[in-house]
């Protein structure tokens, strides 16, 4: 059994459409973000960043359960413990991972602070306005070039890296993007929507967003002094 500790975001569904790829038994504990949380000493032993998704998994290496943070790990992990969606050959290994690694390095941090400085800014910084979507654009030009005469973004199968880069997609509107203008882009996001996992656990989410009310508490909790106060594990 698989603790997953999750919330409506896109880091977290990228672990939800692995787990639902690979039909491995889990139960979700939804972190309410706005509440504060992914601040609890408890949480934080097994996600000491305070960010969502971390997991437990209870039949861990050797049978013993084992912690994990950081999305691109636990989808890492989560291949390695089944065998799936990870390529053995070693260049399509090497492949799978640049992308997985380009998603966590750049697409979803660039792609986050564009969504950031267009959606939630309290006041609007033309220069952060126009350099997060600046960069949002051309991100999704080096994935539109990539998915040329490819039905998936590393290797001629459906991956990780693909379960990584998904979800942020989504939100591409959000980011000052529309999949109109990444023909590529657009083909493989509704390929992969299709899947069964993919719509299941779409859904799944559309019904567990954080409804916390925006207030000057859910504000400090996400952007502002309460996630830079020291927290600490028990």
């Amino acid at each position: 059994m698989i603790d997953l500790y999750t919330a409506s975001t896109p880091n977290g569904q990228k672990v939800h459409i692995m787990l639902e790829e690979t039909g491995l038994e889990y139960r979700e504990e939804f972190v309410s973000l706005g509440k504060g949380e992914q601040f609890d000493p408890k949480f934080l032993k097994i996600s000491p960043n305070n960010k969502i998704p971390a997991i437990i998994d209870h039949d861990g290496p050797g049978g013993q359960p084992i912690s994990v943070f950081e999305s691109g790990c636990i989808l890492l992990y989560l291949a390695e413990k089944t065998g799936m969606f990870l390529p053995t050959e070693p260049r399509a290994r090497v492949e799978t991972l640049e992308w997985l690694f380009w998603q966590m390095g750049g697409f979803g941090p660039m792609l986050g602070q564009a969504h950031h400085f267009r959606a939630y800014a309290p006041e609007r910084i033309q220069y952060a306005y126009d350099r997060y979507s600046n960069e949002a654009a051309r991100l999704y030009q080096v994935l539109d070039a990539r998915l040329d005469g490819r039905d998936f973004v590393a290797t001629n199968s459906f991956t990780i890296a693909d379960m990584a880069i998904f979800p942020w997609c989504r939100l591409h509107g959000r980011q000052g993007q529309s999949l109109d203008d990444f023909p590529n882009v657009k083909r493989w996001y509704n390929t992969v929507a299709a899947r069964p996992a993919v719509a299941r656990d779409m859904n799944k989410l559309e019904d567990k967003a954080d409804q916390t009310k925006w207030t000057d508490e859910s504000w400090s909790n996400l952007f502002g002094a309460e996630q830079y106060r020291q927290h600490k594990s028990e």
